[in-house]
């Protein structure tokens, strides 16, 4: 599902104050679902990630607009195509980085060395540390390779 950002946000979280609930409501069953990135190019985006996770693209959700690609374990990710998408430019902050990944990984240069294959594009980072780097993917958003303890 796409939201228009520009029609404002409004609510209790956008106005400074947690609005308290009543005791008379309650939480009814929500769970996570999946996390969605925007990118001018869904079918792209797909694959980098699913070479990079070794995951595979959902053969029945494979669109120009909308790709999704699964773990072995179920986990998914989704693309959704964003015509007007400004990649950030994080760290300056000018198109801010709204979200990023942190995937973890065994090995920091083999993992860097796969994904620079792939496409993505090594990005220094002030506050970078010797566990984890900071990369681009093809459409520009900002990702980690963690070292996994």
């Amino acid at each position: 599902m796409h939201h228009d950002l520009e029609a404002g946000l409004s609510g209790p979280w956008h106005d400074g104050a947690m609005n308290v609930l009543s005791a008379e409501v309650t939480r009814p069953a929500i769970r996570f679902g999946s996390t969605v990135l925007d990118t001018p190019n869904p079918k792209q985006l797909s694959r980098f990630y699913a070479d990079l996770l070794g995951w595979t693209v959902d053969p029945e959700d494979d669109s120009d607009d909308w790709v999704t690609i699964r773990s072995a374990d179920g986990a998914q990710l989704m693309f959704q195509q964003a015509t007007s998408f400004r990649a950030p430019t994080w760290p300056d902050g000018q198109v801010p980085q709204q979200f990023h990944l942190d995937l973890m990984v065994a090995d920091l240069d083999a993992a860097q060395a796969y994904a620079e294959s792939l496409g993505a594009v090594r990005r220094e980072s002030p506050d970078e540390a010797e566990h984890f780097r900071v990369f681009l993917d093809p459409s520009g958003h900002p990702f980690c390779l963690c070292q996994d303890d």
